[in-house]
């Protein structure tokens, strides 16, 4: 169970360093990416990954007594990696919301990988 999570978080913590290279690629270029060719694929693969790894870690955290890991932390960084994937290629996104919401999942994917290698 903890090697699955262990993979699927560095996957999730690629996806998320790539999301901060396209943001500010689009930032620096002002290059718009096709929806259907680029936009859509990206996001549907970082949603398996995303939605594979969410449901591992709940029912990681419902088996194991994690006291600084909680379910609500899982949810809310699902719903940023969702966002994220999409906000990466809009450079029109606030620069500070985007940040923001991409440090925090980074953050706590390396929580989640600190744990695991307990």
């Amino acid at each position: 169970m903890s090697e699955e999570i262990l993979q699927l978080t560095e996957n999730l913590l690629r996806y998320n360093r790539l999301f901060l290279v396209y943001y500010q690629e689009g930032r620096e270029t002002g290059v718009t990416h096709d929806f259907h060719k680029v936009i859509k694929p990206f996001a549907n693969e970082v949603k398996g990954t995303n939605d594979a790894w969410k449901r591992a870690m709940k029912k990681w955290l419902s088996s194991s007594n994690q006291k600084h890991l909680h379910v609500k932390q899982v949810d809310t960084t699902a719903e940023h990696i969702e966002q994220l994937s999409i906000q990466a290629f809009f450079p029109q996104t606030s620069k500070t919301r985007f940040l923001n919401s991409q440090r925090t999942v980074e953050y706590f994917l390396q929580e989640i990988i600190k744990v695991v290698n307990k």
